[in-house]
């Protein structure tokens, strides 16, 4: 493919975006009770020369605000200031999600699990299968923006498909702290997208309804280094140390009680150190948490109070 050729038209819910052009369009999806409609914001920056097609989304779930705001910035920022390719930026997919503060669509199904959808199903199927029509067809990559849920605070990491070479190509180039396969889940966006031969990266950083600054940041400079490789936009090709992962476990609450990490989340830890303990309210009892093996902290669990079984730390070597 020649720098020197023109890039494709860009084709979604009947509008076109030709070699050059921006846009926002718009795909409505459905009505609240009020009836007031809700569509999906889609920006569109079709570079003049031909390179690949790069989608980056997020709020895939309603309430993982730390991508959402990621892409804000980027768009705020004017950074898609394209040599080439084009880029499909989706700030939000799960717009009803958003809206109540919440991970799924108000009758309580996860969009993420509602992959390829149907056209007549229930909302986030819905959603789903107007993603799948509109946008997947038009994309060469994708990154997916996520955050942990339920008070779990995920270090800045990206996760590609075991096998995937463009998926693990993508997470080479964003760079994060730490990187692993992971295995594709049914019926979510990433599966989907893998069985049409569209490579999906998927970064996780932060938890739900908060903002970390560390996860934005650390987004923004990942997704400019990849469109950096790709060629794409101008900028340093500074590269930082990333830690492959091969060997991942969660280590659960031993009782019941309350929590406190005696680690800082990405650090390092040494096998048979106590980096965690579940203390009774009274002082009386507790059990300490130690490392099974050398290796780092991924994400931990910010819930004070827990319950015995609860995932406490997420952790890899």
């Amino acid at each position: 493919m020649r720098f020197e050729e023109e890039n494709k038209t860009i084709n979604i819910n009947g509008s076109s975006v030709l070699p050059g052009e921006n846009k926002l369009l718009r795909i409505a999806i459905a009505r609240l009770p009020t009836g007031t409609l809700i569509d999906i914001s889609v920006h569109v920056f079709n570079g003049k020369h031909a390179g690949p097609i790069i989608l980056l989304q997020a709020g895939l779930h309603g309430d993982e605000i730390n991508g959402v705001e990621t892409l804000r910035r980027m768009l705020e920022n004017d950074d898609f200031q394209l040599i080439k390719g084009a880029v499909i930026v989706v700030p939000i997919l799960n717009v009803f999600g958003f809206i109540h503060f919440s991970r799924d669509v108000p009758d309580g199904k996860d969009v993420n699990r509602s992959f390829p959808g149907r056209k007549s199903g229930s909302l986030a199927s819905r959603i789903a299968y107007y993603f799948t029509q509109e946008i997947l067809p038009q994309v060469d990559f994708g990154l997916d923006l996520h955050t942990g849920g339920g008070q779990r605070n995920n270090f800045p990491q990206i996760r590609y498909t075991e096998g995937d070479k463009g998926s693990q190509l993508l997470a080479t180039y964003f760079n994060a702290p730490f990187s692993f396969a992971s295995n594709l889940i049914q019926g979510s966006f990433r599966k989907t997208a893998h069985k049409m031969g569209k490579p999906i990266a998927v970064y996780e950083a932060g938890e739900s309804m908060r903002f970390d600054e560390n996860a934005i940041t650390t987004g923004i400079i990942g997704i400019k280094k990849i469109l950096r490789n790709f060629g794409m936009i101008e900028g340093p090709m500074a590269k930082n140390k990333s830690i492959v992962l091969t060997n991942r476990k969660w280590l659960r609450a031993p009782r019941a009680g309350m929590f406190i990490p005696k680690i800082e989340n990405g650090g390092a830890m040494k096998k048979g150190t106590i980096i965690g303990r579940v203390t009774d309210t009274y002082a009386k009892k507790y059990k300490s948490i130690k490392a099974p093996f050398d290796g780092y902290v991924i994400c931990i669990n910010h819930q004070a109070v827990v319950n015995q079984g609860d995932a406490l730390f997420h952790i890899g070597r």
